[in-house]
């Protein structure tokens, strides 16, 4: 897809939710809940966590989401015992099958993109020293090439996403994801970026997302502290503009959390309410970005 730069405004995008805002895991019954409210709102993307196959029906989704007219996004989800570095051949190949069938579904549901941290279990943190570190690159790069053939085949992109020093001590930052993805075909894997996590991480969020051109396949956004994108500290305007610089032609996905889920709330440690409600976070974020994305831009 060829995108031309705009001289005023930002380049027309997609905006999305993912229904980890107000659900985990995301069931059939919960999705036909949440997505005609999601479609009314005016959303026009909705991200599903495939935190274990078969959660939920991915064709009465797919049919669901285009009664509704919504695209969707996929996320994987590296709970405990997925990893594809430092781990027995077992557990690879395991996880393996589990990122091939989260292809699968991104697939039936016609998501262009399946993204997630796809190389070890979120909280899950070692000391590596440089050598170390390449060599858990090359197994990267070794456990993810045939997940990468099989969603070539399915014309999915897998769009492997740093997080924060928290999280994991792999990759981080995009310097880091560029370096371990090295020797993987660009055009099926590239970079999820996530603004929560750069804000940690990135010493310069937009400059980071300009070296990342050329291989950013998805974006998520929130404030700084998980809550809605535009009550915070962040510099949108300098981060939308560092987008469109870098030609990313893809939507915006509203991710954060339900503190009302005990699992959801300790993995992503929500502590207390980010928004008045659920529904106000996710409304109030997609006016924002769309008042973001329709303004000038302008020198901050």
């Amino acid at each position: 897809m060829t995108v031309t730069p705009r001289t005023t405004g930002h380049a027309p995008r997609a905006l999305g939710v993912n229904t980890w805002v107000w659900t985990s895991p995301l069931t059939d019954a919960a999705l036909e809940r949440l997505a005609p409210r999601i479609a009314a709102w005016g959303f026009d993307v909705i991200e599903l966590p495939v935190e274990n196959p078969g959660d939920f029906d991915a064709d009465r989704a797919a049919r669901l989401l285009e009664s509704l007219g919504l695209t969707a996004t996929v996320t994987l989800v590296m709970g405990d015992g997925r990893e594809l570095v430092a781990a027995d051949l077992a557990t690879v190949a395991t996880t393996q099958d589990y990122l091939r069938r989260v292809v699968d579904t991104a697939a039936t549901v016609g998501s262009p993109v399946i993204a997630g941290p796809a190389y070890a279990s979120v909280g899950r943190t070692w000391r590596m020293d440089d050598q170390a570190r390449r060599d858990c690159y090359a197994q990267l790069v070794e456990g993810l090439a045939p997940v990468a053939a099989h969603a070539a085949a399915t014309g999915v992109h897998i769009a492997v996403e740093p997080l924060n020093r928290y999280e994991t001590s792999l990759i981080n930052t995009v310097d880091q994801a560029l370096a371990a993805l090295e020797g993987l075909d660009p055009t099926v894997v590239g970079l999820a970026l996530d603004v929560y996590h750069m804000n940690i991480e990135e010493v310069d969020v937009p400059a980071a997302i300009r070296r990342a051109a050329g291989r950013i396949d998805h974006v998520q956004v929130c404030a700084n502290d998980r809550g809605a994108p535009g009550r915070d500290h962040l510099d949108w305007p300098e981060i939308l503009r560092a987008l469109d610089d870098a030609q990313y032609p893809g939507p915006l996905v509203i991710e954060s959390f339900t503190g009302d889920n005990a699992t959801i709330a300790t993995a992503a440690s929500i502590w207390r309410p980010l928004a008045p409600s659920q529904d106000a976070l996710a409304t109030t974020g997609l006016e924002f970005l769309r008042g973001a994305l329709a303004g000038p831009r302008t020198d901050t």
